[in-house]
């Protein structure tokens, strides 16, 4: 359970939290929760999002839930470094899609006194740690672990597994696209995928 800091109040310092986990497992959920909470509590509050993420709204930060609250594109994490001045809290959904510097800007804003919450994949559909997550994660005061319900187990689950074709590292989606699955059920999943191009093979040589 996260609780947050309260350590001593005369001095100016700040912090990085990191809710991590796969699709589907609530993540902006916990982002905006956290980043309601301090809007209620009159703190300046600034969340920034990935300008390429427009699934649900262009502006909008949206839960699957259909939870919502407004946020700022921006096509770089350099940006975020030049709109954060003067908040108190910053969110930062689907940070995995930010370029590596995210990392140092995080980092800068928590060291001038800014709470920074962070929402992003841990891993990507091929089972990878996710772009500058690590770095992230490693770096963050808190880490928080979000889990899914397997759609083929109902254990719990923390990998996302793409549905379709697509090798794209980056590819938007949805239920269509991707199902969270629990570690067996990926691996099978994967497993079997890369069996049919040689059972496909198999049969063409054979009508051959």
């Amino acid at each position: 359970m996260f609780l947050e800091n309260t350590v001593n109040h005369k001095e100016q310092f700040g912090w990085i939290e990191v809710i991590c986990g796969s699709m589907f497992s609530g993540k902006t959920e916990e982002l905006i929760r956290r980043l309601k909470r301090a809007q209620f509590a009159k703190q300046k509050v600034e969340i920034f999002k990935p300008a390429i993420d427009t699934r649900y709204h262009d502006e909008m930060v949206v839960s699957h839930d259909s939870n919502e609250i407004r946020s700022t594109p921006v096509p770089a994490a350099a940006n975020i470094a030049l709109l954060a001045q003067g908040c108190d809290v910053v969110g930062i959904d689907e940070a995995q899609f930010f370029d590596d510097e995210i990392v140092k800007i995080c980092n800068d804003l928590a060291n001038s006194g800014i709470r920074v919450i962070v929402a992003g994949l841990d891993m990507d559909f091929k089972g990878n740690p996710f772009g500058p997550m690590p770095a992230l994660m490693a770096t963050a005061e808190y880490v928080t672990k979000v889990h899914a319900v397997c759609t083929r187990t109902g254990n719990l689950a923390n990998y996302s597994y793409r549905k379709t074709d697509n090798d794209n590292l980056v590819l938007l989606g949805e239920t269509e696209e991707y199902e969270p699955l629990s570690r067996a059920a990926y691996y099978q999943a994967m497993r079997k995928g890369h069996e049919q191009p040689e059972e496909e093979d198999s049969t063409t040589s054979n009508k051959q």
